[in-house]
């Protein structure tokens, strides 16, 4: 009998924990501070092109009201090592011009810019990017990089295990369709596995992984695959995003 109901109560516990449900929202606080860190490999043809990008940004968060909030963020480190028909490229904003060489040099003058810019972002507790402004305004490109920070977009019901959810987005040239689904749910983390299709200019697929801090609500790290076809060239790029609070 006593083996019965401890096997009884090792039922009940998991079923319990499979119908666990969390409601993912992002639950910011005014004045909390984190940087981004993403690291981007990417890979197009057989020696036609490479691309590893490093970019760190900080980001303060200035206002918190119901479901919205406001940041303020900064690029604070930008380096790259292309490489295009053979031809090598190389820039880092952590070097001093004479560490640089004529490559470097040129592309700090189009780069540098977006270090001083500061993007001001509004966005909502689903992870929505509702408007984004840069200052000075006349800095292309920053605005861009604002969009890293909405990784995912999480559906307004709690989500268990099994849950799935998708969401589309669009660069103009490309649309990325993505499908996630929630692994498994601890105390702390909710972990998620990311599917889905990139169409437009690319063809393919995509694959990865999120890790979501689960009392936050933020994605503190992420690892996307995508393996495409761009004019008849194979194409894979892997993006690692992760958020360090503080």
């Amino acid at each position: 009998m006593k083996k019965i109901l401890i096997a009884l109560l090792l039922g009940v516990t998991m079923i319990s924990t499979a119908q666990e449900k969390v409601l993912l929202r992002l639950n910011y606080e005014k004045g909390q501070k984190y940087t981004m860190d993403m690291k981007m490999a990417q890979v197009i043809g057989v020696g036609v092109m490479t691309n590893d990008m490093h970019i760190q940004m900080k980001y303060n968060i200035t206002s918190v009201s119901d479901d919205t909030y406001e940041s303020s963020s900064k690029i604070t480190k930008m380096a790259m090592d292309m490489k295009q028909g053979g031809v090598p490229m190389s820039y880092d904003s952590t070097k001093k011009d004479e560490e640089l060489d004529e490559t470097g040099k040129m592309m700090k003058s189009r780069m540098q810019p977006m270090l001083s810019a500061t993007i001001i972002t509004k966005g909502d507790n689903l992870g929505n990017i509702l408007e984004t402004k840069v200052e000075p305004s006349n800095i292309q490109g920053a605005k861009d990089f604002s969009k890293q920070s909405s990784s995912v977009i999480y559906p307004k019901e709690a989500v268990g295990v099994g849950d799935t959810w998708t969401k589309t987005k669009s660069d103009g040239a490309m649309s990325f369709s993505f499908t996630y689904k929630v692994k498994s749910i601890s105390s702390n983390n909710v972990l998620i596995d990311v599917s889905g299709k990139v169409t437009g200019v690319a063809n393919g697929d995509i694959t990865g992984t999120m890790d979501i801090e689960r009392d936050s609500g933020m994605p503190l790290e992420s690892n996307i695959n995508m393996t495409m076809k761009i004019q008849g060239q194979d194409a894979t790029t892997n993006v690692i995003t992760k958020l360090i609070k503080g």
